[in-house]
């Protein structure tokens, strides 16, 4: 990101061919205005819609798969967490969301129409201002920005009975639910696939084939991942080494540096004053 609180983007496309696996220490709200969408998350893929927002936080891995052929438009957001911590009030928790809907098991938001009517007003409101100079366009932003946040945890809260389209693997979604409650255990191919009853060449390969992801790269990217984020919250960079799983603190270090373009020192220093080191690591 290159601001400090959320950024807007509304992209079309006439033959875009997706993007690789990755992840990033922002939230990504995804709105699909057009194009047919493979959205892969954590194991899971979704048949997306026209009209349906994804919801990624910022300690999973996602890509999306793209029909070239079709005109792929979307609305894009990026938020900073501390964003969302300062536009919160006591009774609502405008992140809370993007933890809840993993929790439940979708990242996928299907509102019912007239709550999607509000979003998409919001959305509107959002776009006329994002970008502007006319007075009070920087204002207005902020405003909008917060009363889309507002309906889309109100559509999370809201129930609906809509079958919304998930492909998964029940065995490889518990391998990574247990892998990400246990990060700082020994989580080899071969202790996993004895606790899991699997043989070494099915799990990988079934692994792979829903993640896009071998085993060991996974783990070793979800330890980086739920690192970097305990970097964030201020935890020593020796704890965060622990915490993580890795035995090694010099490990650690060269592992970070070698997937995030810094080490976890430098890294904190710029969560800490973004403005500061900006214009140093402005590709972090």
């Amino acid at each position: 990101m290159i601001t400090q609180d959320f950024e807007f983007f509304h992209n079309k496309d006439y033959s875009f061919k997706g993007v690789d696996m990755h992840n990033h220490d922002f939230y990504e709200i995804f709105y699909l205005l057009s194009g047919d969408v493979t959205y892969m998350i954590e194991g899971k893929s979704y048949k997306v819609k026209e009209g349906d927002i994804i919801i990624i936080n910022n300690k999973e891995l996602h890509k999306t798969v793209i029909n070239p052929e079709t005109i792929y438009e979307r609305l894009v957001i990026w938020i900073n967490p501390d964003f969302l911590k300062r536009q919160s009030s006591e009774n609502c928790d405008l992140s809370s969301f993007f933890d809840k809907l993993s929790r439940q098991g979708s990242n996928l938001l299907r509102p019912r129409p007239e709550l999607l009517d509000n979003i998409k007003d919001a959305y509107i409101r959002l776009e006329n201002v994002y970008g502007s100079d006319a007075l009070g366009s920087d204002i207005l932003k902020y405003i909008y920005m917060t009363e889309l946040l507002v309906f889309l945890n109100r559509a999370c809260n809201d129930s609906s009975d809509e079958k919304i389209d998930i492909e998964f693997n029940k065995k490889v979604i518990n391998i990574i639910n247990y892998i990400n409650k246990n990060l700082d255990s020994d989580l080899t191919l071969e202790t996993l696939s004895t606790k899991f009853y699997l043989s070494k060449y099915h799990l990988l390969r079934e692994f792979k084939k829903h993640t896009g992801y071998s085993i060991h790269q996974y783990v070793l990217s979800k330890r980086l991942i739920i690192g970097r984020s305990l970097l964030r919250e201020g935890m020593s960079v020796s704890d965060v080494s622990s915490k993580c799983g890795f035995g090694d603190y010099s490990n650690f270090i060269r592992s970070f540096r070698r997937s995030f373009g810094l080490s976890p020192k430098k890294y904190q220093k710029f969560v800490a004053n973004p403005e500061i080191y900006k214009a140093e690591w402005e590709n972090i």
